[in-house]
């Protein structure tokens, strides 16, 4: 049974962030609504939904209103550990998108989504203008692991334009609505080259 499937109610974690296919998401939780959440998942080894939200919080107020975006990241538990009783750090992995058709709140405060699955992106190479943009990520990659810093999960794929655009994405100081935009981009071709033209103005590559 997949989570994508139209008949499967898919739980949500909405946050103030995106999370972009092959991406690493770090989560600290204690709210009871997701400690059940992963406690669910971890036992029927399914995966989560990540939206980002549009308005409200991440932590549950009463009688605040809540909207999140309609396109999503499914979010395979990697690691789930705890130091603390009532508190869990989980490492995900961010999969394959999906489009809500509706969505509604438990009591509990848990969202849930009918959902469709988006295709992943086409494995597409790197054009030759874009070949800086792909040479500027493997040295931030290896400046951030000097300082014992690992941002991406393996396995690393420099020969995919749609790979390269995401973790681009993640380092990139750009607001969310911009990065949301960027993640539903369906060309992975055309992601990348919008990355590129960005790093140019900014001047990080030339």
């Amino acid at each position: 049974m997949h989570a994508t499937e139209p008949t499967v109610e898919l739980p949500l974690f909405p946050l103030q962030a995106v999370l972009f296919p092959g991406g690493r998401l770090t989560l600290k939780i204690f709210e009871a609504r997701y400690l059940d959440l992963i406690g669910s998942c971890l036992r029927e080894q399914r995966p989560f939904g990540v939206v980002t939200l549009r308005s409200g919080h991440e932590v549950r107020r009463p009688d605040e209103r809540v909207a999140f975006e309609p396109i999503g990241t499914l979010a395979e538990l990697l690691d789930v550990d705890s130091d603390t009783p009532g508190i869990l750090h989980v490492t995900c992995c961010g999969r394959s998108r999906f489009g809500m058709r509706d969505s509604r709140q438990r009591d509990d405060g848990l969202w849930l989504a009918h959902t469709d699955a988006i295709a992943d992106d086409a494995t597409v190479e790197p054009g030759a203008t874009q070949r800086e943009a792909v040479r500027g990520l493997r040295d931030a990659m290896a400046s951030l692991k000097a300082q014992s810093v690992v941002p991406f999960l393996e396995p690393f794929r420099f020969d995919d334009a749609g790979w390269v655009a995401n973790r681009w994405c993640e380092l990139l100081p750009i607001p969310q609505a911009a990065k949301y935009k960027l993640m539903t981009l369906p060309d992975p071709a055309m992601r990348l080259k919008l990355v590129d033209d960005f790093l140019r103005s900014e001047g990080v590559i030339a």
